[in-house]
């Protein structure tokens, strides 16, 4: 092991793909073992390639068999990745209970932060902003339903009216349930327009608490990040060192050790605190890149004890990208084996997959994460643009096309993209200079206490399988990827309105409603709960 390694000899990641191979690396170079494990259906996967053993497990959910394969490999450490099990605080509990180190925070802290709303009593507590959250009567509406014990844009759904209430609790709460073992969701009141900005902290065992500054993820579509950036082009000094004050205070509150995240919505000079992630975030590279810091490293020293040693200096600007098996216009996610795979040069990559390679149905079809830095904001953007330029993908559909129009926005390019951008621009859609900031709704003389005007529709994903048989007096509604059917909500001869939901499909944790495309009547129900559907499968016909 090299001079000055954290005192761990031998490390199991219990995760896959792209997250558990970035940390195989960091310890190839600071000389610790790496055990990998896999699923019975991810033999000889990506991530099972890059380590120097192997474990079968039943699940990446079980945490018996996760402890059971660190203890058969000799394993002295565990770092749970993110996703799947590691916020779960009786994982860690498990892992230290097998006299084994666990790379996170104190089980303790990981169930304070992992209860969202507990998370927001404990901030509020400590003085930080809060947003409101309650009874849907009480919140009000516009109102936002989110997994009570996840993140990562599960279990979440925006509504609108009391209408769409009963369906958005129902299918929130599914979800939560699949991806995080635990189907509670909660109301909160919806904030529109904001930007999101996340601050990255460390904490040691010994009490010492950093923040490395700040992320910018307001670019989203189905609440997941598709490009963050630091520093955010959002925040000015005065509100980074409010933000940073606290999350540091958060974090000492919630007795935090190791790499977390404190995430906030900032619009109109305000912050409000909305969430603690109590494990490394996706999207740690931007702040890698500009500190000069290895945050995995990070985890490992905190890990075995050591203490925090001295704040980074920032320096230039970071910018990251996700690359997914995905459409590009729907941002629905599709399988097939990656037939060539050609990522560029002379940024960042941290990949998922190479070429030969099968996207998986059941877990998330991230590619490839593409970052680049600069010593200014532009920079870094021209960078990545150049080099999504370069990459070529084929086998599957990707968001590539997306990408590339997106880093070109001029919206995103002025920096005053916030979580509504994909509302307001679809993508792909033709490229509008941005407004001149006395325009539109704080231009001059605007009453300020008026509301915002109302956001555009979000872009429809429900019609990507729709087909056309016969004419207008005929429809096929079929899978627009592979999943399964949650639920069937119609029968043979219903009477159905336009963008009435039909059934539910379910890929890759996230539901996807298939909606009827006018008013029309039932012809034909094709599946039932919980059938099995490759991609084209006719689900419902429809005839007016």
């Amino acid at each position: 092991m090299p001079d000055g390694a954290p005192a761990i000899r031998k490390l199991l990641v219990a995760n896959r793909g792209e997250i558990a191979a970035r940390v195989f690396r960091t310890c190839e170079r600071l000389g610790i073992a790496t055990v990998a494990v896999a699923a019975p259906d991810e033999r000889g996967a990506f991530h099972t390639r890059r380590a120097a053993e192997v474990h079968e497990v039943a699940s990446y959910l079980d945490s018996g068999a996760l402890v059971r394969a660190a203890l058969e490999s000799g394993a002295d450490a565990v770092h749970p990745g993110y996703g799947f099990l590691a916020e779960r605080a009786d994982f860690a509990e498990a892992v230290l209970a097998a006299d084994i180190t666990w790379v996170g925070p104190p089980p303790a802290a990981m169930r304070l932060a992992g209860d969202k709303l507990e998370a927001k009593r404990v901030a509020a507590a400590a003085g930080v902003p809060v947003l409101e959250s309650g009874e849907p009567g009480e919140v009000g509406f516009p109102l936002i339903v989110k997994a009570a014990g996840g993140g990562g844009g599960r279990g979440m759904r925006v509504v609108r009216s009391e209408e769409e209430l009963e369906a958005a609790l129902a299918a929130a709460s599914r979800e939560a349930g699949a991806s995080f073992g635990d189907p509670r969701v909660y109301c909160e009141r919806l904030l529109e327009r904001p930007a999101h900005v996340e601050v990255q902290l460390l904490a040691d065992r010994h009490g010492a608490v950093s923040a490395l500054g700040e992320r910018d993820c307001s670019v989203q579509r189905r609440h997941q990040k598709v490009l963050e950036e630091s520093p955010s082009p959002a925040v000015d000094d005065a509100m980074r060192e409010r933000l940073a004050a606290d999350a540091c205070a958060l974090a000492r509150a919630v007795g935090y050790e190791g790499a977390g995240t404190a995430e906030f919505l900032v619009a109109g000079g305000e912050h409000v605190f909305i969430e603690l992630n109590a494990r490394l975030q996706v999207e740690h590279p931007v702040t890698e890149l500009v500190t000069g810091r290895d945050l995995v490293e990070e985890q490992l020293r905190i890990a075995a004890g050591e203490p925090l040693g001295p704040a980074p200096q920032r320096s230039g600007h970071a910018v990251e990208v996700r690359l997914y098996a995905e459409d590009p216009l729907t941002f629905l996610p599709q399988a097939g084996t990656v037939e060539r795979l050609a990522l560029p040069a002379g940024i960042r990559v941290d990949s998922g997959v190479e070429e030969g390679d099968a996207i998986p149905v059941a877990y998330d079809p991230l590619i490839a994460k593409l970052a680049a830095h600069g010593a200014t904001r532009a920079d870094a953007l021209a960078a990545l643009a150049g080099a999504l330029a370069r990459t070529r993908v084929s086998g599957t559909r990707t968001n590539l096309p997306f990408l590339r129009w997106l880093v070109s926005h001029p919206v995103v390019h002025a920096g005053s993209a916030t979580t509504a951008f994909l509302d307001e621009h679809p993508p792909l859609s033709r490229q509008r200079r941005p407004r001149p900031p006395w325009d539109g709704y704080w231009r001059a003389g605007r009453d300020p206490g008026a509301p915002p005007p109302p956001l555009l529709p979000a872009p429809t994903v429900e019609s990507a399988g729709q087909g056309a048989d016969g004419g207008a007096e005929h429809s096929v509604l079929a899978a627009p990827m592979p999943g399964t059917v949650v639920s069937v909500l119609v029968m043979p001869g219903d009477r159905v309105s336009a963008r009435q939901t039909l059934l539910v499909l379910e890929a890759m944790k996230m539901e996807t409603p298939v909606v009827s495309p006018y008013d029309a009547v039932v012809k034909r129900v094709h599946v039932s709960a919980g059938d099995r559907v490759a991609a084209h499968t006719v689900l419902v016909e429809l005839e007016e």
